[in-house]
This record gives C-alpha cells, sequence and structure tokens, in this order.
C-alpha cells in the first residue's frame, strides 16, 4: 500500500536545562507503579529488582524503553479508548521523566531525599474474610513451558451468598503469574481433580468445565475486586471455588499454596451482578466459524442485543495466543457509540477483568460488539507454530483459539452511571510523585529532527541529532505507533499502518521536552 508523508513542521519548546534523579524525581515513580512486582519475591524481582537503586541505574535504558514503547507496566488496554479503573499506567510526565533520567546516565541524587521504599508482604487485605479457602501445597515439577494448574476450593457458602470483594493472596509471588477464580456446581473439576495424583489438574484456556462462571481475576499489582454498593456476585450453593494458576516457565521446584479471600455483602436486598461472555465464539459470532488456516490474518465479529436494560461494571476481554488485537463497544438504540475496551497489542500473559470508573448504563436494545483479530503468520511471533504455521481451530488447547467478552452486569438503572468507582490519576496506595518537573532546552539547544522520505513506502526515516522517543497518532488521537529513537538515521516500519492522517510527536530523551511535527501518511 503506498503512502506519502508530507514534510513536518517542528515546533521546539523552551525551558532551563536540567536533568532528573532518582532520588528526587524516579524513585516515586518506580515505587508507585513498578515495585509490585519488580522486588525481591515478587513476580518480576528475579529479572530486575527496582527496590535497589544501583539496579535501577544500571538498567536505566531497558526500563526508558519498555516505558516509554507501553510495554511496561504492563497494561494492555488502550487508555485513549476508554479510561478504566485501576489502571497500571503512568503518565506523559512520568514517562518524559524516566526518559530523561535514563538519557543524562541515570543520576542517583542525594539518596537521602529518596522516598522510603514500599514494604512487600503476603499480608491479607481483607483480614477478617467471611469466607477463605487455600489450595493444599503444590511443588511446581520441571518444564520449558508454562503451565495451567487448575485447583478445586470447596466451600460452604448459604443461599443467599454474594460477594461484595474478592482477594487472591498467591502463596509465591516469584512464581503466581495471574490466577482466574471460577465457581463449580457441576462437581466435575473435583472428578477431573481426582483424576490426577498431584494436587490440581491441568487445563490451559480455562478449568475445563463448561458454563462455569468467572468470579475473579487477579494479576500481580491488581487491588482486591470489589463491586458497587448495593451489588454483589452471587455464590451458588454448594458450588466448589475452583483457581487456575498460571506458573511461568522455569518454576521448576518452587512450591505454591495460593489462598482466595471473601467478604460477603451485608444481609438485605442485594441487585446481583453476572459475569458472562455476553460476545463469543459459538452464539454470537457473526462470521464463523472461528478458524484460522495457516498464513492467513483474519478477523471475526460478534454482536449481541440486550432484551433488558442493563448496568455493566467490568468488562474482560479472553483469547489465546496467535490473537493480534481485541476491541469491543456498544451502539445503543439512539445509535450513540460507547467505547468499551481496546487491546491494540493482545498478549495473552497479561489480561484481566477491567472496571470502568463508573458503571455504563446501557438501555433495552442497545448492540454491543466484539472483534478479534488473529494471525496465523509466520510474522506473527506469538504463534506457537512460527516457522511452519498449522490450521487453528477454536477450543481451549494452547494451539487452539477462542474469542469471548465477558460482561459483569446488573439490571440497568440510569443513575447508575453517577457511581464512582475511581476518579482519581492513580490508585491511592500510590505515592504522591511530583511530575511537573522543568525538564525543559535553552534556547539554542532545540531538539534537531527530520522525517523523510515523501512519500513514504514501507518505511519512514528519522533523524535527530541526540536519542529521542516518538509518538504517532491517528486522527482520533490514539497511539499507533511508539518507539526510541538514536542520534543519527533510525528506520520506523509503517506497513501495518491503514491510509489516514497522522501526526508525529518526537520527545528530546534528555530533557522530557516534546516537539510535535504534523504528517500526514497515505
Amino acid at each position: 500500500m503506498k503512502r506519502a508523508l508530507l514534510p513536518c513542521l517542528l515546533f521546539p519548546l523552551i525551558g532551563t536545562a536540567q536533568s532528573p534523579t532518582w532520588a528526587d524525581d524516579v524513585a516515586c515513580i518506580v515505587y508507585s507503579h513498578c515495585t509490585t512486582c519488580h522486588h525481591p519475591g515478587g513476580v518480576g524481582g528475579d529479572h530486575l529488582d527496582l527496590m535497589d537503586p544501583s539496579a535501577a541505574v544500571a538498567h536505566r535504558d531497558d526500563i526508558a524503553l519498555y516505558t516509554t514503547n507501553g510495554a511496561m507496566p504492563p497494561w494492555p488496554p488502550d487508555q485513549n479508548y476508554r479510561r478504566l479503573a485501576h489502571a497500571r499506567t503512568l503518565s506523559q510526565d512520568e514517562i518524559d521523566i524516566i526518559a530523561a533520567w535514563a538519557a543524562a546516565d541515570g543520576p542517583t541524587g542525594d539518596l537521602a531525599n529518596a522516598p522510603a521504599p514500599p514494604v512487600y508482604t503476603n499480608e491479607h487485605v481483607i483480614t477478617d474474610p467471611d469466607i477463605t479457602a487455600i489450595m493444599d501445597e503444590y511443588v511446581i515439577p520441571p518444564s520449558s513451558s508454562d503451565l495451567y494448574r487448575c485447583f478445586v476450593l470447596p466451600i460452604n457458602a448459604g443461599a443467599d451468598a454474594y460477594i461484595k470483594r474478592l482477594e487472591v493472596v498467591p502463596g509465591n509471588s516469584e512464581v503466581v503469574h495471574h490466577v482466574l477464580v471460577f465457581q463449580d456446581t457441576t462437581g466435575e473439576a473435583q472428578t477431573l481433580d481426582a483424576a490426577d495424583p498431584e494436587p490440581g489438574y491441568t487445563n490451559f484456556g480455562g478449568i475445563g468445565v463448561d458454563g462455569a462462571p468467572l468470579v475473579g481475576i487477579w494479576v500481580p499489582g491488581s487491588d482486591v475486586l470489589s463491586v458497587p454498593g448495593g451489588m454483589g456476585i452471587k455464590l451458588y450453593p454448594n458450588a466448589d471455588l475452583v483457581i487456575q494458576v498460571h506458573y511461568p516457565a522455569g518454576s521448576d521446584f518452587q512450591s505454591d499454596s495460593t489462598r482466595v479471600n471473601i467478604e460477603l455483602t451485608e444481609p438485605g436486598f442485594t441487585r446481583e451482578i453476572n459475569i458472562v461472555p455476553a460476545l463469543d465464539h459459538l452464539y454470537t459470532i457473526t462470521n464463523g466459524p472461528l478458524v484460522i488456516p495457516p498464513n492467513e490474518v483474519r478477523t471475526f465479529h460478534a454482536q449481541y442485543t440486550t432484551p433488558l436494560p442493563a448496568t455493566i461494571t467490568a468488562i474482560g476481554p479472553h483469547a489465546h495466543l496467535i490473537c493480534t488485537s481485541m476491541r469491543a463497544w456498544a451502539i445503543t438504540p439512539a445509535q450513540d457509540s460507547i467505547p468499551l475496551v481496546s487491546i491494540p497489542r493482545w498478549d495473552f500473559h497479561w489480561q484481566g477483568m477491567y472496571q470502568f470508573r463508573n458503571p455504563l448504563y446501557l438501555p433495552m436494545g442497545t448492540v454491543l460488539h466484539g472483534e478479534a483479530t488473529y494471525d496465523n503468520t509466520t510474522a506473527n511471533e506469538s504463534n506457537p507454530n512460527h516457522a511452519d504455521p498449522q490450521w487453528v481451530w477454536l477450543g481451549e488447547a494452547t494451539t487452539n483459539e477462542m474469542m469471548l467478552f465477558y460482561f459483569a452486569y446488573t439490571f440497568g438503572i440510569p443513575s447508575d452511571s453517577l457511581i464512582v468507582v475511581e476518579d482519581s490519576e492513580h490508585p491511592a496506595h500510590h505515592l504522591d510523585c511530583a511530575t511537573e518537573f522543568n525538564i525543559g532546552l535553552a534556547e539554542n539547544e532545540a531538539l534537531e529532527a527530520s522525517i523523510a522520505p515523501n512519500p513514504a513506502t514501507e518505511h519512514i526515516h528519522i533523524t535527530v541529532d541526540r536519542p529521542a522517543t516518538y509518538r504517532l497518532f491517528d486522527q482520533q488521537g490514539r497511539v499507533v505507533l511508539t518507539g526510541r529513537v538514536q542520534a543519527g538515521m533510525n528506520v520506523v516500519h509503517t506497513a501495518a499502518l491503514v491510509r489516514g492522517s497522522y501526526i508525529m510527536e518526537l520527545t528530546d530523551a534528555s530533557t522530557g521536552v516534546q516537539q510535535r511535527s504534523h504528517s500526514i501518511l497515505q
């Protein structure tokens, strides 16, 4: 596809040169957003311990790269499409400060000025749970691949039991990557467990029980799952909790005994929240079946019309390994379009149930839409048959695929949209970091940059006189490309972009000063 890139106009921002330091500027950001995983004993602690300033300084370029391109902290949803609650994201100011700090060779500063590092323990947030269940200790066998192990946790819920808050406490935070919590009323999970001599049983896509309702998801850094006041997730009598725990490759001979704590709603009327895959690969798919031939990229769509007014409090997309993007939206009877969630770079290892900052009221007759794209080619490095793509069919195995959008919903009341789940930029447990840092340039130190060729075909050349970061926005203001460039000419591939107008934003990595260039790709 031919594209033309018009010449860019740069508008430098002028200020006074200054470099951020670890103690005064960066530690607060890292302690708030990164060390929930990257601490001794944390799931990312073996790779990089960011509680240690010397380790952070030594890995400053990697930290700047991964935060600039959005890979860290791991938060797949596009916040420009829909701002979601409890987002593990950095503000642009925070990203710019880290980039400027790394480009200045990571000055430590006076460590006496650094905030006190957070303390991580296995203490429970729900200290007095109504229900608590812990899995039998499990020793992870040696394996070169990730393990998805299911454990049955019998509980004794009453006839009118509703979940108000649910907490997952990993028994070994070094190896527990994520946990899905289901309830099973059929007894089938117990049968699967009994057939395996070790605690639990292995199952990849879910727990191997059709129709088992999902009641919670945990990933490192996530808050306790809670529902709005007056609502609750129903626990069925005689149901078993079943947790699917993801242990990453390399967890050999580590042991784990993960716990689930539940706080129930107060007695009285409770609006039941159900979690159901309203958009799916079987009943609501519009262009199925979900089959992806070798060496093809296919996009599938699902659609469902709400038979009653509904209030949705959370959404959870789910697919497997060759999926590359997922998106959901709603169209009301008045033809209003409501964005729900967009994950432009799907990663199976980082998925969750995402809560809305305010519940969304959907009138009766609202049409839910979901779409997912699958890349079954050699270009997809996540393809388990990367070297020799094979047919991919619907199923729960590693080499199969799925397309599900779980919705947490209750009967809708228009005033539900006034409920506030979160109204702050960052979760309350984050430190109060000062991010209005003056990292401007003197007038004669403006970043020199050029973008060519014109027209462009499959790539563009970004030439800069010092390290910089770039973001490319589409006409809706969504970020479609990000990255870091070094001094000199850099090649940025644009073959995946569709025709249209774009805006390129360059940021001086040493100062954090943004310089926006207006460009058109066609």
